[in-house]
């Protein structure tokens, strides 16, 4: 792999592209101070987008999503803080749901459902600061 960008005090800085060996890009993002700052697209080593979200201070901040290798959407959330925030939704590589609900401080809260690769309930239950209390 191999790298553009440039650097600040020994930190990298600013805009940053990293390069498969194939030479299809890995990552685009910006770095403030060495940290991850602003918004980041990383792709699969066949072009295709692995995640694409932005980043504060060096951590997940803001709507993400991310994709399968084979384009199929794997989830779609939001981070606060570098921690899972609100509703989150992820899928499996065929397109199946695999499993819904809500995050608040990176833990499970509230409704959840899981699905089995076919489809069918995997499991449904309600969630307090991470404790299933219901199910």
């Amino acid at each position: 792999m191999s790298e553009k960008g440039t650097y600040k005090d020994g930190e990298k800085e600013g805009p940053w592209v990293r390069y498969w060996d194939n030479g299809g890009i890995d990552y685009k993002g910006t770095f403030k101070d060495g940290k991850r700052d602003g918004p980041w697209v990383r792709y699969w080593d066949n072009g295709g987008i692995d995640y694409k979200g932005t980043f504060k201070d060096g951590k997940r901040d803001g709507p993400w999503v991310s994709y399968h290798d084979n384009g199929q959407l794997d989830y779609k959330g939001t981070y606060k803080d570098g921690e899972t925030e609100g509703p989150w939704v992820s899928y499996d590589d065929n397109g199946q749901l695999r499993s819904k609900g809500t995050f608040k401080d990176g833990k499970r809260d509230g409704p959840w459902v899981g699905y089995h690769d076919n489809g069918q309930l995997w499991f449904e239950g309600t969630y307090k600061d991470g404790e299933i209390i219901d199910d």
